[in-house]
């Protein structure tokens, strides 16, 4: 079994934030392989979703413990379903990555992403696949702390769905 853990901030006031990319990209993957409903798991404070990819088993996380607190629920998670580290993939927000592209990485620093060092600080290693979604606007001029928790605008979100499509199409082939 593996793991896809998409980061954002839970709440309506959050959504199609740019911090919530991760979360956007889950939606579509668990639309995309027809996964079953999120649902909300007490024990690890986190939305999950069961499905299957590739005929292999897979369960979408969505922590609910806000983005800066999201090793906590991942380590829940990992320890409940004895997962290691390795077998998981972490959807992002990325500020380094221009809008339009996004990168994988393995066994890489935060990068400054706090709910990546979260991660990283709850299990101890960074030894996990990250899929950084790019966020970045050449017209930012708003901090970053604000920035990140405001939505994307109409063409801005075309932009990015374009993205997700495109990791959805390969997701298979990213673990």
């Amino acid at each position: 079994m593996k793991l896809i853990i998409g980061l954002g901030n839970p709440g309506e006031e959050y959504k199609k934030t740019r911090h919530n990319a991760g979360f956007l990209a889950l939606d579509k993957i668990a639309n995309n392989f027809q996964f079953s409903i999120f649902n909300f798991q007490s024990i690890s404070n986190a939305q999950i979703s069961k499905g299957v990819i590739d005929d292999k088993k897979y369960i979408l996380i969505k922590p609910q413990t806000f983005m800066n607190n999201s090793g906590q629920a991942v380590k829940a998670i990992l320890d409940y379903y004895k997962i290691k580290p390795e077998d998981i993939i972490v959807i992002h927000d990325d500020l380094d990555i221009l809008l339009g592209e996004y990168k994988l990485s393995k066994n890489k620093n935060s990068g400054g992403h706090k709910g990546v060092q979260s991660i990283i600080d709850y299990l101890g290693t960074k030894d996990f696949t990250r899929i950084r979604i790019g966020i970045m606007t050449e017209n930012k001029k708003t901090p970053t702390e604000k920035f990140v928790l405001e939505r994307f605008s109409g063409e801005e979100m075309e932009v990015v769905e374009g993205v997700i499509e495109e990791i959805v199409k390969n997701i298979s082939t990213q673990l």
